[in-house]
């Protein structure tokens, strides 16, 4: 056993399971009455390492001895714990979550019924929770420094955790709220443990999704500080699940997108070393889904998802994961080249009512948006708003963003434009206020779509000079903050404004770089798109615009 356990220490989770399995059979077939500790530690183990290992028939067969053979609810706990993260990653989140909330009531905790959990009692859960932080902080963070003893408290803590996974992918949101805040409530009355960090920041994420804006600041420092446990607490695996939490939910609203997704890539790295591979794939999924927004290399996407798609068929068994990489699969291969070359016959598939189904209509939104089909956008959004929400509130301020764009090229065509600007400045209006907390992710986005409406209302040479100077503003913020991407569309849009108004020569010096970027970025799709539009401009004839407008000083 010891030589398992050392196996295991290091990383080594198949070695580990041949060695435990030799120490079982050396045991007497009655060890359970004879030595019922041994027995217990020893299988648990096992478990452990046969699912590390991806033998999860065996860790479910053995997880089952124990709950068959355990003689208390103390000592089933970590088992069932365990068997409900097996349920999650295999898409049963009923399961767990049924599993989750009777042990809890079994182990002393109130669980309500899910109908009495009304927003107004969210509310007053999280203005709650807020006040108690703020109570236990005012000793100079004192309780940052009080770690729990008791060993039952450390496992409700760990099954508040599990349980507000479980509600997140079973779509119950009330209860996840709820959960999410009566977990950290449990850390803030007893004190820190290993746990402590992904709690926090699960109710973290609660209180932003709750407040929207209000106190957005308050919640992020709060989370912040709960991070630097990391640096004293020994979290063990807890990593994976902390990264993902943190930098996968909270942090993009306030730090680099870059900085977020190489945090992720580390917890996906953690997660497999850990023997946490179902929480280091959700930190590769969000590295992907941020890389992709971030505009990073197309093609190096695409070998890093099918790199990840190659563990997930060979070594790991995990469908939700292979659905999302997946999903972003195809959002890439749509981008660099409309999937002529690129593309794959798997498809990303999630069961009926599973948040996933969200993502798929965002990707699909974007993909449509990128290749032109600005009617087919449009539909697909307002048909599904409520379902876009479910993806979470980044990729809710992506879409805003592209709906946005999208709204005002159909307005400019004369399509519906009093309703598409009126929904370009809703969508405008999240922007905005993403923008408030992260110049570096939004403040590019913001001035673009400011540029793309003062373009639609005014007709040159009226606010001439103020609209070129929003394009080039959202040219540089996409430069100085690395979104390839958004570059070229900021040049994209500014050459074909300019163009509009007759400097074709300014507007193939936009188009050039818009080029540029995008060849950089990866996608022949827009590669293609650009050369067409230099095509163009190459055949008019150039046509100077009125000096009394066009001034050089604007660029």
């Amino acid at each position: 056993m010891r030589a398992g356990k050392k196996a295991m220490d290091g990383c080594d989770h198949k070695a580990a399971y041949s060695y435990l399995e030799v120490a079982l059979s050396l045991l007497p077939s009655d060890h359970w009455e004879r030595h019922y500790d041994l027995s217990l530690r020893l299988h648990f183990l096992m478990a452990v390492a046969a699912n590390s290992s991806c033998q999860y028939d065996s860790a479910q067969l053995i997880l089952h001895y124990i709950f068959e053979n355990a003689r208390c609810l103390e000592d089933k706990s970590p088992s069932l714990l365990f068997f409900s993260q097996i349920l999650i990653v295999q898409g049963k989140a009923n399961d767990a979550y049924n599993i989750c909330s009777s042990t809890l009531i079994e182990l002393g905790e109130t669980i309500p019924n899910p109908d009495s959990v009304e927003p107004d009692t969210v509310n007053t859960e999280i203005a709650e929770t807020i006040s108690m932080y703020n109570q236990v902080c005012e000793d100079d963070n004192g309780w940052l420094k009080r770690e729990v003893d008791d060993s039952k408290e450390r496992i409700v803590d760990k099954f508040y955790g599990t349980i507000v996974t479980a509600c997140y992918f079973s779509n119950r949101k009330k209860m996840l709220a709820y959960f999410a805040c009566k977990g950290f409530q449990l850390s803030l009355r007893n004190g820190v443990c290993q746990h402590t960090p992904s709690n926090a920041i699960h109710f973290a994420h609660v209180a932003f999704a709750t407040m929207k804006d209000q106190n957005a600041v308050v919640v992020y420092r709060m989370a912040k500080n709960i991070m630097s446990l990391l640096d004293r607490v020994d979290v063990g695996d807890q990593i994976p699940n902390v990264y993902f939490s943190f930098y996968g939910t909270i942090a993009w609203r306030f730090e680099p997108i870059q900085s977020c997704t190489n945090f992720l890539r580390q917890g996906f790295e953690s997660g497999l070393t850990c023997g946490k591979s179902e929480d280091g794939f959700h930190c590769a999924i969000h590295a992907i889904k941020f890389a992709i927004f971030g505009g990073e290399n197309l093609m190096s996407l695409l070998k890093e998802i099918d790199y990840y798609l190659h563990q997930l068929e060979t070594s790991y068994n995990n469908a939700l994961a292979r659905n999302f990489m997946l999903n972003h699969r195809e959002t890439v291969s749509t981008l660099i080249d409309k999937g002529s070359a690129t593309a794959i016959e798997a498809k990303a598939s999630f069961p009926s009512n599973h948040p996933g189904e969200s993502a798929v209509i965002v990707h699909q939104a974007i993909r449509m948006y990128w290749l032109g089909w600005a009617e087919r956008c449009t539909h697909l959004i307002e048909k599904n708003w409520n379902m876009i929400e479910q993806s979470g509130p980044y990729l809710s301020c992506i879409v805003n963003f592209y709906y946005a764009l999208n709204s005002l090229d159909m307005a400019k065509k004369n399509k519906k434009a009093t309703k598409n600007r009126y929904s370009a400045e809703t969508a405008m209006a999240v922007i905005r206020c993403a923008a408030v907390n992260s110049e570096w992710n939004f403040a590019g986005k913001l001035h673009l779509l400011e540029a793309e409406l003062s373009s639609f209302m005014y007709k040159p040479p009226e606010k001439f000079h103020e609209t070129m100077a929003l394009y080039e503003s959202a040219i540089a913020y996409a430069k100085n903050s690395g979104f390839i991407h958004e570059h070229g569309l900021a040049c994209e849009k500014a050459g074909l404004y300019v163009k509009k108004v007759g400097y074709v020569q300014k507007a193939m010096e936009y188009f050039n770089q818009a080029k540029e970027s995008y060849s950089a970025w990866g996608s022949r799709l827009k590669v293609d798109f650009i050369q067409n539009e230099l095509h163009k401009c190459h055949l008019s004839t150039p046509c100077l615009p009125q000096q009394s407008f066009l001034s050089p000083h604007v660029w």
